[in-house]
């Protein structure tokens, strides 16, 4: 994010000697992006971050898609997806391009090794559940309604509280930031974006961990996952600061934007990556024009896919979905409200609705395993009966 942080123990001048209480040197790392002319952030640790024993490939990351299907609207339905296991290794994926991959977890174990992903950055949103995602830049709570963004190279462990926890995961080959058009020449958001830096929350507290012994931090990287063995603590950081790290944003905090007729969609959008963005459509009144139609116009997604991941609430115009369901409508062909949406929703004032939206400028495919969990009726539920 661009605005300045800093936690724990630095130096006054960053690349210069910073001692340990025994005479020894932290360790500094500068963690950047775009060859150093990203945003960037410099760690200080107690042993050099390169210190690993072993190194093992895991194996490949297997991300099976369909052959081809005719082109048409799809619906699935992720309750019916019921693996348990942690925050990585239970991830079950719906959709992916080259640019990113989306599907949900419901980790119920905490994980016994901690997790970078190197290929990008990786957004979670909490769909239900509480808990703390343990960073080498400190620890981050959770809650529902959190979208949790995790910088590229970030080693973290996740671990939910008792009870159950849901997150849909979006893993990207690229950043994640907000929207240009929401932020000034200095990178600050401006006074018309739907929220600010106070709504955005990094890490509420640093641990600094200087046990040895072995520890596993599995790295996602070029397709593959690899095993990295250390014999100290990796989140053995004594003190950082810059403008690269791990940050919630809650959803409630959106403020949306409204108007006397029908909004597009551009203006829920929440972050942009590499050929997407991602949209929060949130509680909200409807458009005030005396003769405003609240549902969305019949549209064509002639240049991007369009990815909806319903939170609660009833969405106002759609039919036979539920919270959890994730539908696909693909660039090519038109699509909008079910049959009687828009006339229901002449005269509403509000909606109560929250979904997330996400849309690729690369069309998606679906993975095989998600066909257990498809709604096949889904493509021809606006026709009229």
């Amino acid at each position: 994010m661009p605005y300045y942080k800093s936690m724990g123990e630095i130096p006054r001048k960053r690349h210069t000697v910073f001692k340990k209480e025994d005479g020894s040197l932290f360790r500094e790392q500068v963690m950047g992006t775009k060859g150093f002319s990203g945003l960037q952030s410099i760690l200080y640790h107690h042993n050099p971050p390169t210190q690993m024993v072993e190194a093992t490939l895991l194996g490949k990351v297997k991300l099976e898609y369909e052959e081809q299907e005719a082109l048409s609207h799809r619906h699935f339905k992720t309750s019916k997806l019921t693996k348990k296991n942690d925050a990585v290794s239970g991830r079950e994926y719906v959709l992916g391009n080259d640019d990113l991959i989306i599907g949900i977890v419901s980790p119920n174990e905490e994980m016994d090794y901690f997790y970078r992903n190197s290929d990008g950055d990786e957004v979670l949103f909490v769909h239900y559940g509480t808990g703390n995602v343990e960073t080498m830049f400190g620890t981050l709570p959770y809650r529902p309604g959190d979208y949790i963004v995790i910088p590229v190279g970030t080693i973290y462990k996740l671990t939910p509280d008792l009870g159950e926890t849901k997150l849909l995961v979006i893993e990207t080959t690229s950043w994640v930031t907000t929207p240009k058009r929401y932020r000034n020449g200095f990178g600050q958001l401006l006074e018309h974006s739907p929220f600010c830096e106070r709504d955005i929350h990094g890490p509420e507290a640093l641990a600094t961990y200087t046990e040895t012994g072995e520890y596993d931090v599995r790295t996602k990287s070029r397709g593959y996952m690899h095993s990295h063995i250390y014999h100290h603590h990796p989140l053995d950081v004594v003190g950082w600061d810059g403008y690269l790290f791990p940050y919630t944003f809650n959803v409630e905090d959106f403020e949306p934007i409204t108007g006397r007729i029908h909004q597009p969609p551009p203006v829920h959008q929440t972050f942009e990556g590499h050929n997407f963005v991602i949209c929060s459509f949130v509680p909200r009144l409807y458009d005030y024009h005396p003769e405003a139609i609240p549902a969305p116009y019949y549209h064509s997604n002639v240049d991007s896919d369009e990815v909806l991941y319903y939170v609660e609430g009833n969405f106002m115009s759609r039919k036979g979905v539920e919270e959890g369901s994730i539908t696909l409508h693909p660039l090519g062909i038109p699509h909008g409200p079910h049959p009687g949406k828009i006339e229901a929703s002449i005269g509403k004032k509000e909606t109560l609705e929250l979904a997330v939206m996400i849309d690729t400028f690369k069309p998606l495919k679906v993975l095989k395993t998600a066909h257990e969990i498809e709604d096949r009726d889904y493509k021809y539920s606006w026709n009229i009966k």
